[in-house]
Parts: structure tokens; sequence; C-alpha cells
């Protein structure tokens, strides 16, 4: 977003807040530095000077609109916008005559035809760009919150770039908001304040913007001179999340859903994670967390839980809200009932203290690779056993840690689930081992 304009006439007051703020140059942009900065690639392809058809895939409020504005300044071409949920063929077909006349007149001029919610468009709209796209009639440029990869026709998909866009963090929302608070007609904000509006934008400069507006509006209504964490709390009501978005009520609420879901209570998991989807917790950021129950609580006592916890996820990716809740809510279920275990996630830090702690001990020659002939010379690889080779494809007696080290035994299965037969296997295995030593 961008720098403070200079101040507004009586004409232009009744634009939005968020619009009046949109940035007019690429300086001005605030967030979106992984594709912006420099040497990055939308940054190169601006001074490329050569105008790409692309996907920009982000959440709300992030920038798309204003990114395919500014390419449009930068490579002075006209600018068509398309809604795809207002939109359809005839707009498309407008935007082609209007695209040909551009280019056959008297000052032939580019054309960027943008696309807003591109995923909204069917597969035979989407079709309708392909030949003008491949002609060069106009550059094309969708903008999606969904995956483009599930929502965008492969054809069309194949002739743009794909740029994903961030949420703003929140240093990048506080800059917008200093910004906005330079304005004519702002009202001054408690600190307090700001963060709470900040944690409520969750990402979205413009959720921001025109929240902030409508502060605005009704403190000027309420001769208010500085607007208080108290009063934003009374004026905007159910509109603000029932816990704090990034506050402590947040955390709270997503601790209790794992410990419901670690503790195999199916009922209380599905009432927490109703709690958060009503508070407006972003559903994506629920999915990573159960694929992270599912690999600390669950692990290999039950590995079908990971599986399923990615699959729940790349359905709501698929079907969005509120369709693809219901598969994350079946994860949850899933997730609580299944057979826990610690042992992996225990394991792998029991495994970085002891590496972070210890030498750095050279691996046995019997495990290096020798691919050339002087590594073979110096005995790399040795007198290796071939596990495949071996009863069982086990090689009794061998050892894979380095030399002088002695025996470790990060990993202990849990007597539950899968882990139960691992538990037996390694025991075995172990008995094998300490057999083979002995004769």
């Amino acid at each position: 977003m961008p720098r403070a304009q200079a101040p507004a006439s009586p004409t232009t007051l009744h634009v939005p807040l968020a619009e009046r703020l949109r940035p007019r140059s690429l300086g001005e942009v605030v967030g979106q530095q992984q594709l912006l900065g420099e040497g990055m690639p939308l940054r190169i392809a601006f001074e490329s000077g050569q105008p790409h058809s692309c996907i920009l895939w982000g959440p709300p409020g992030t920038g798309k609109t204003t990114i395919a504005r500014l390419m449009a300044d930068a490579f002075d071409a006209q600018f068509i916008p398309i809604s795809a949920v207002l939109g359809g063929v005839k707009d498309i077909r407008e935007a082609v005559e209007r695209a040909e006349a551009a280019r056959s007149g008297l000052q032939p001029q580019p054309t960027i035809v943008f696309v807003d919610e591109v995923h909204r468009f069917n597969k035979s709209q989407q079709d309708a760009f392909l030949p003008h796209v491949e002609s060069g009639l106009f550059t094309f440029i969708g903008a999606t919150t969904e995956n483009p990869s599930f929502e965008v026709n492969s054809a069309l998909l194949s002739r743009a770039a794909v740029y994903v866009l961030q949420p703003l963090g929140d240093e990048d929302l506080r800059r917008i908001l200093q910004r906005a608070s330079a304005e004519p007609g702002s009202i001054a904000i408690d600190p307090a304040a700001a963060e709470r509006l900040i944690a409520y934008a969750d990402g979205d400069a413009r959720r921001l913007l025109n929240t902030l507006e409508t502060l605005f509006v009704a403190a000027r209504a309420e001769h208010i001179d500085a607007i208080t964490d108290d009063w934003l709390l009374k004026v905007l009501g159910e509109r603000l999340r029932r816990y704090d978005k990034g506050g402590e009520q947040f955390y709270d609420t997503i601790s209790a859903l794992h410990k419901s879901v670690r503790g195999s209570d199916p009922d209380a998991a599905l009432y927490w994670f109703a709690r958060m989807l009503d508070g407006g917790a972003d559903p994506r950021y629920l999915a990573r967390r159960m694929i992270r129950m599912a690999s600390e609580d669950i692990g290999l006592a039950d590995p079908r839980a990971l599986r399923l916890a990615l699959d729940a996820a790349e359905v709501y990716e698929r079907l969005g809200s509120p369709e693809g809740e219901l598969a994350l809510a079946e994860c949850v279920v899933y997730l609580a009932v299944a057979a826990k275990s610690n042992a992996v996630y225990k394991a792998f830090g029991a495994a970085r203290a002891f590496v972070k702690n210890d030498t750095t001990r050279p691996v046995p020659l019997h495990l290096r690779n020798a691919p050339t002939r002087l590594m073979k010379q110096l005995d790399y690889g040795k007198d290796y056993r071939y596990a495949h080779d071996e009863e069982d494809a086990f090689a009794a007696g061998e050892r894979y840690l380095p030399d002088g080290m002695p025996p470790q035994q990060f990993y202990r299965p849990v007597p539950r689930g899968l882990e139960i037969r691992i538990g037996e296997k390694l025991a075995e295995l172990r008995r094998r081992n300490r057999d083979a030593e002995r004769s």
C-alpha cells in the first residue's frame, strides 16, 4: 500500500480510503518483497519492459489488483478490468474489441486484461481468452484467492506465470495504518486500538482500511477526538472476532483444540474447531495445525493420520469455505480417535540435542560412497554389507553409527497402534544384533 497522498479536494473525499491510498508506484507498495524486491521475479518483469501473462494468487487485500494496475502503468498499456463475479463472455468480447482498437489506432498501445477472481469463470469462459493470449493481442493477468492448479484451466495456466502473494505482516499493516492516519479527515488512534485493528485485519490491507474508515466516520459523528480500544470494541461489536486474532485468547483456543485431539476427545476437539471457525480463524491455518498434530501426537502409531491431514488440507484448497470445512472436521475427529504416540517427536528432539552437543564424528569408511577409483583405493565402502543380500534383508551385527560412538536409542515406540508391531520388530532386530556380536 502507499505513501499518503496530497490533501484531497472536497470532490474526492467520497473516494474510499483504500482507493485513495492505492500505490501509484512500485516504491509505494508495502509487502510482497519476495516478488517485488530488487532482483525478485516481478521486479525483473517490471524492469524488462516486456509484459507477460500471469496469475496472481494470494489472500484478499494483499495487492493483486494494485500490482496489475502498476504493470499497466509501467508498460503504458490500456488497462481493462473484468470481474469474474459479475462479468461473462460479453465482457470478454468487449475487451477483445477494445484491445484490437488500441493496437490498430494511430498510436498503437498494448492492452492488459485483468480478471479479478478468475476462478469464478467456468471452463468455456476461461478458454475464451486463449486465442488472444496466444496471438499477443493482450496480456492476461488473473487474480485469485484459490489455488490456480485446481481452479484455472491447464491450457490457460500453462501460458501464464504464477506469482504467490503472502498475507501482509503486522509491520506492513502498521506502515499502512500510519499512512492512513496522515490522510485528511483521519482521527488519532491509540496504540492499543491500533494493535487490535492490525490483528483484526489478519494480513488484509483492504479490511484494515475499510474498517478504519468506518471508525473515522463513527468518531466524527460522536465528536470523538481519539479512537481508544474500549470505544473500538463498542463500535465494532460483533465485527470483531470473539477472540483476539493473534492474541492470547487466539492461542488459548488453538491450544484447547490441540490438547483435545491429544486427549482423544473428538467432541471437545470439534467444539474448539467450530469455535475457531466461528471466530474467523483461517481454515488453512487450522489445516496446517492438524498436519502438525498428526506428526507430533500420532506419528507412527497411525501413519494414516498424516496422509488424512494432508488430504483434508488439499480438499479445502479445492472447495474453499464452507464446503471444504467438512473435510477438516472429518480430520479433527480422526486425529482425536487415532492411537497416540509422540515417540518420533521425542526421538527427533533427542537426536537434535545429541548432535548439537556432540563432536562432528567422521562417517565410517564402510558407510562412505565410493564413486571414484581413488576413493575405492582409500577403502571407501570397503566391507559394507548390502542388507538386501542378507537373511530377511537385515545385516545382523552391522554398525551404522560413527566409530567409537556408544549405541543410542532415540526412538522408543509406544505400546499403541502400529507402534506395537514396530516395537516388537525393533526388539527382535536388536536381539539378532546381540547374537551376531557374541558369535
